[in-house]
């Protein structure tokens, strides 16, 4: 019989067993227990009730047409104004190439997302994703933050609904989960004070749902968020799925200080990260998948986190830039054969993705 560090746990193991939804105190506990891991023997419960042994990767490239922002975020060492000496912003036939250089464009999804640029019209977004459908029509488009479509909407002068539906008839597949930080106000008021609020952020998905599109959901973690607004973060998205089921993955995002107006602050630890990873996997009950985004937590805690929750580890990636902005030292580039062989090694099937989680070929 296995014996928990922290007996806290083991009445939250009879829950999980049972399939029974935790509450906001159970996340809270999660969050708290000096046991990680017994932390993540739950949170493997509930990974291998959901998805045996499978873990999955995408064959993806990023796309990061511009570092120009509007806003001003405390946490973001990527977003810069027009005037500052690296400030970039790349044509279409600049993003064309972007998207072609990596195999010829022979990737399952192209992931973009970028600063909110004062200059550019909503004219520019649309021939953006029509101008890549166009050319790479196999192309899985997972485009624009729910920051970025609520932007997209003012530029367009029309609710967003519609806006969304004209990206759609462009080509649009899916949308990201960046921009949801952390919802509280408290927190949020202070890190990203200018961006969309976290209700905000809901409604987008909300109605990307409605329309028909699939998305995903992060959190950023180990800023100046409490364990409490960490836990009302993840009860907030459950609720959402509850009533939509329009997300497809739930990404923890660990926040990296270096070159950020909070740089004073320390990076996450490694049992911070798998522990988020793992308290993510068992509040959220609702969500299909749970991923390790290797580029922010290093390949290792992702292997790690296999055994503690997640079942994805991303993708190829190729020329992130937003996070190497604030100091990731990770690669810029896991070859397939890499990722193949780190969940090989961690006991578990590796299994190519789409998008959407269609199973595109054995490995």
């Amino acid at each position: 019989m296995f014996e928990y560090l922290d007996a806290k746990l083991k009445p939250l193991e009879d829950k999980v067993l049972n399939e029974e939804r935790l509450t906001f105190e159970d996340g809270v506990t999660l969050f708290q227990s000096p046991d990680l891991l017994g932390v993540g023997r739950l949170a493997n419960f509930v990974r291998e009730r959901l998805n045996g042994n499978n873990a999955y990767f995408i064959h993806n490239r990023h796309i990061n047409p511009t570092n120009i922002c509007i806003h001003s975020c405390q946490f973001c060492a990527f977003g810069v104004k027009a005037d500052a000496p690296n400030a970039y912003e790349k044509s279409l036939d600049e993003i064309f190439a972007d998207a072609e250089a990596y195999q010829g464009g022979e990737v399952s999804e192209f992931h973009i997302v970028g600063g909110l640029h004062p200059d550019w019209p909503y004219r520019f977004y649309l021939d953006m994703v029509k101008g890549l459908k166009d050319r790479f029509p196999a192309v899985h488009l997972q485009a624009f933050t729910a920051v970025e479509l609520h932007y997209l909407a003012q530029l367009a002068g029309r609710p967003l609904r519609e806006t969304l539906i004209d990206l759609m008839d462009a080509g649009l597949g899916s949308i990201p989960g960046g921009g949801a930080e952390i919802f509280a106000s408290r927190c949020r008021k202070k890190i990203c004070n200018d961006k969309v609020t976290g209700e905000e952020w809901l409604e987008v998905h909300e109605i990307a749902h409605e329309v028909g599109l699939k998305s995903n959901a992060t959190m950023l973690y180990g800023h100046l968020e409490t364990i409490e607004e960490r836990v009302d973060h993840l009860v907030r998205l459950r609720k959402l799925q509850d009533q939509t089921g329009g997300f497809v993955t739930f990404i923890p995002l660990a926040f990296h200080p270096e070159n950020t107006p909070l740089d004073f602050l320390p990076s996450t630890t490694g049992q911070l990260d798998l522990r988020a990873l793992a308290v993510s996997r068992l509040m959220l009950d609702n969500f299909p998948h749970v991923k390790a985004f290797w580029i922010m937590i290093t390949p290792k805690i992702a292997q790690m986190s296999l055994a503690m929750g997640t079942d994805d580890m991303d993708g190829t990636v190729v020329e992130e830039k937003i996070i190497h902005a604030a100091g990731a030292c990770t690669d810029q580039i896991f070859h397939r054969q890499t990722i193949v062989d780190m969940i090989r090694e961690a006991g578990r099937i590796p299994v190519e993705r789409d998008t959407l989680y269609e199973v595109l070929q054995p490995v």
